[in-house]
């Protein structure tokens, strides 16, 4: 019996999410010939910006952030090695919400204010066409609260509901523990440029509720590549020492961590260190699978 190679499918909110919360897994898991499919919701129009020289690409100023964005999240992809990437409902049909409370929410585009059962058949499309055995998203929350986020999530959920054959579906988090050991690392580390992030003020989640840890230690320079590819919103430094550390535009100090976390969130693991542990290979269907 011929069978298909797996296929991993990961649903975010804005580009630069991908590489992020999952960059690392998505290089290790095309790097090992699964097929990744990456969504993407929005073109993250309402992002701040950390070039001076790009600053009237801003929502406030010309509002062509979106367009810009659009070449990043090709060139993180490239780094990545995402197979098949895809907009949610084609490039620009829903925008960047922006934070809570923000006047971007009231967008007539806004992601956040779109039809919900519209967005989730969009990727319920998506979905059966490319048939994945594994899913990643974020928790109910977001993982931080971010309404583009929650949505991501919701319509993820909603769009599963009617397609018993995934598998799994994963919840991305931060640990909370190899954060605030990440964070003691940077601690120590001369001629970082940003400060260290206060307790409590990053996002991240107890451990106990962390069932599958991804080892990408060996795919980090491809991460950060990735996270270099969004220079509009992400700076990445290194330190003399080879330690590696990454800031938004809040100029707060993040820890690159060897390790990706996930909740699982449906379906049963065969293994807390592989997505894919236990699954059955898939048989090759068509010519194309």
């Amino acid at each position: 019996m011929l069978t298909a190679p797996p296929r991993l499918l990961l649903v975010h909110a804005h580009p630069d999410d991908e590489s992020l919360w999952t960059g690392g897994t998505i290089a290790r898991y095309a790097a090992a010939g699964v097929q990744v499919t990456l969504v993407t919701c929005t073109l993250g129009e309402e992002g701040e910006i950390i070039p001076a020289s790009l600053a009237q690409l801003a929502a406030g100023a010309a509002d062509q952030l979106g367009g810009y964005r659009v070449g990043e999240l090709r060139a993180a992809c490239a780094a990545l090695g995402v197979s098949d990437h895809r907009y949610l409902g084609g490039m620009g049909r829903w925008r960047d919400s922006g934070m809570v409370g923000t006047a971007a929410n009231a967008h007539p585009r806004a992601f956040v204010g779109g039809d919900p059962a519209e967005q989730a058949a969009a990727l319920a499309e998506v979905l059966a066409d490319v048939r994945p055995q594994v899913v990643i998203t974020y928790g109910p929350d977001g993982g931080y609260g971010h309404p583009d986020h929650v949505r991501a999530h919701d319509i993820t959920t909603a769009a599963l509901a009617d397609l018993p054959d995934v598998s799994r579906l994963y919840y991305a988090v931060n640990s909370a523990r190899a954060t605030a050991d990440g964070v003691a690392a940077l601690s120590g580390t001369e001629g970082l440029p940003w400060r260290l992030p206060t307790p409590g003020e990053l996002p991240v989640v107890d451990d106990a509720e962390i069932t599958t840890a991804i080892d990408v230690t060996d795919h980090l320079p491809a991460k950060l590549r990735a996270l270099r590819a969004h220079a509009t919103q992400i700076a990445v430094w290194r330190g003399d020492d080879g330690a590696h550390s990454y800031s938004l535009t809040n100029d707060i100090a993040q820890p690159v961590l060897g390790h990706e976390y996930y909740t699982l969130a449906r379906g049963t693991t065969g293994a807390d260190t592989d997505l894919f542990g236990g699954l059955a290979p898939v048989e090759h269907v068509g010519a194309d699978r």
